[in-house]
């Protein structure tokens, strides 16, 4: 679960590391609301996270099933 305690500062570091850019809209029901979009900047972050990620698992995987039987 997790909290606007941690979504916000996590969203406003990533804005000040200009990975993500912001806008204000009005809203309809109730006070503007701030809108979040990955820069390009944040896209090849998100990329490369991804790679790093997706080798992590597949050596994490690899590890797993190491110790299973056939």
């Amino acid at each position: 679960v997790t909290s606007e305690g941690t979504i916000y500062p996590l969203l406003s570091r990533l804005r000040r590391e200009e990975l993500v850019s912001t806008s204000w809209r009005e809203s309809d029901s109730g006070p503007p609301r701030r809108y979040y979009r990955l820069t390009r900047a944040g896209q090849r972050a998100l990329d490369e996270f991804s790679d790093e990620w997706a080798r992590f698992r597949d050596a994490v995987d690899h590890f797993l099933s190491i110790g299973r039987p056939e």
